[in-house]
């Protein structure tokens, strides 16, 4: 599904040059549950963005399902975010003047979804991340978990191949991490999405990954491919 080559990816930092990325080469297949993990500055929001289409690499190759992310144009790129690969950040990322489901909502508009289809499929996947009753509910009016839920929805609206999480447990505390991680295992199991996560949580990781793989100074330091079971 996924494959890199000599990944790097430099940033210019005044008079230095800084490598966020160091020749990273890594394959993710179809349907697995990979966990990215390492400590800050390591790395791993820049791996996620790179295959995410929302950065360049200054250097390597990106395959995605047999195509050539670095040799996109602009425009095949933006196709790629909006129908390829699902998003959800530490931040959450809503939209604050919208309702839960016009958030949903805004990605099926992006993605060309017949307006009579819009409200059925936003309020099934609010239904599939347990927000019924909520769906007219701001993010001001949410807790983190059930804003997370939210996004979790909006990057499954267009049924995107990859789901790409960026320390998605992050802003939440422990009890609602483990939900918030819960529905993504369901997702991976029962729909076979692949996801990819970023995680500081090694025993989180171990507990639900197919594969973890160990982001050191911009370098893949471990990597392990072991199925760990859930509890």
């Amino acid at each position: 599904m996924i494959q890199t080559n000599g990944l790097t990816k430099t940033y210019a930092r005044g008079e230095n040059q800084v490598d966020a990325l160091n020749g990273v080469t890594l394959e993710i297949s179809g349907g697995e549950f990979v966990s990215v993990v390492g400590k800050s500055g390591s790395g791993k929001s820049t791996l996620m963005n790179l295959i995410g289409g929302l950065d360049t690499p200054t250097s390597g190759k990106i395959i995605f399902n047999g195509r050539q992310l670095d040799k996109m144009t602009r425009k095949e790129l933006a196709l790629h975010r909006r129908f390829s690969v699902g998003m959800i950040f530490q931040s959450f990322n809503l939209i604050h003047y919208r309702s839960a489901l016009e958030n949903i909502k805004l990605s099926l508009i992006f993605g060309g979804v017949p307006r009579n289809e819009r409200n059925r499929r936003a309020m099934e996947l609010i239904d599939m991340v347990g927000l019924s009753g909520r769906e007219t509910h701001k993010p001001g009016e949410l807790s983190g978990g059930e804003s997370q839920r939210v996004a979790i929805a909006r990057a499954l609206a267009n049924n995107p191949e990859v789901i790409l999480a960026d320390e998605p447990t992050g802003n939440l505390d422990s009890v609602t991490s483990e939900e918030i991680v819960n529905h993504l295992v369901h997702i991976n199991k029962n729909q076979g999405k692949t996801i990819v996560m970023v995680t500081h949580d090694i025993e989180l990781a171990e507990k639900i990954s197919d594969k973890i793989i160990r982001l050191a100074d911009g370098k893949i330091g471990e990597l392990k491919t072991k199925r760990y079971e859930t509890e």
